[in-house]
């Protein structure tokens, strides 16, 4: 989707951002909470139990969830559903998100799933094929996604909705590896990209236990010859991240199928 001076994801992927952001659930509706698997091992687990479900598997889940406990979404607060979540383990993670807003964006153009292209890093020999294969957003990680099998490192003047801004090795025994999705491009009167609007989930340590999930932020273009970390990342979530970025192997980059 495009206006002058915009350009944006389709219709199709940000509605999955949308729905991570606020997802309805009965009559009820909250943000779907980061889900951290660092902390919480669920090996072989449903996906919405290993931070990679869809907003409609979550919801599913969610609904089974408060039959089995007599409750009804109607009855909680947005406050309480989130708790709900939260407490069931129940959430996404980022590259969990990545994974779904892409897949979104690639069947929007008429290409293929996400899950028929994707090489996983983690997936080699034949057993872990299998897995991968049969289990592909469960499998996916930033890696993989930040791997030159399936994406490219762009430069800041090419900057598009469906980018991604990739962080690996981070500060060794603080913080993983994380994703963002370029989902906005504001552009000058004569075509060059000013400013990136960009969405993750994540927990920061201030938001505690039910203040996780869905941000987004954006970084405006000084210097579009410089490399993305010379930019001004000047929002607030930006400011939040740059340190991160700034310790870890940080690149725009590009799906290798679009």
């Amino acid at each position: 989707m495009t206006t002058p001076g915009v350009r944006t994801l389709s219709d199709q992927a940000r509605s999955i951002i949308d729905l991570y952001r606020e997802l309805p659930i009965g009559a009820s509706a909250c943000g779907v909470p980061y889900f951290n698997n660092k902390t919480v091992r669920a090996r072989g687990a449903l996906s919405v139990y290993v931070g990679k479900g869809s907003p409609s598997a979550i919801a599913e889940e969610t609904q089974a969830l408060l039959v089995k406990h007599h409750a009804a979404a109607g009855m909680l607060s947005t406050e309480a559903l989130k708790r709900f979540l939260v407490e069931n383990n129940l959430g996404i993670d980022c590259s969990g998100f990545a994974y779904h807003v892409l897949n979104a964006e690639l069947e929007s153009h008429g290409r293929e799933p996400i899950a028929k292209k994707l090489y996983f890093v983690s997936g080699q020999g034949f057993l872990a094929r299998m897995r991968c294969a049969l289990r592909p957003a469960e499998n996916c990680d930033v890696a993989s996604l930040a791997d030159d099998h399936n994406s490219q490192i762009v430069p800041i003047s090419a900057v598009a909705p469906g980018d991604m801004i990739t962080m690996l090795k981070g500060p060794e025994g603080s913080e993983r590896d994380h994703i963002l999705i370029v989902d906005r491009v504001e552009t000058s009167p004569d075509g060059q990209p000013a400013l990136i609007h960009y969405c993750h989930t994540v927990a920061y340590p201030e938001d505690g236990l039910y203040g996780t999930g869905s941000k987004e932020g954006t970084i405006t273009i000084t210097d579009s010859q410089a490399d993305l970390l010379a930019q001004a990342w000047q929002s607030p979530d930006a400011l939040r991240l740059l340190a991160r970025a700034k310790a870890s192997e940080t690149s725009l980059r590009r799906l290798n199928w679009f």
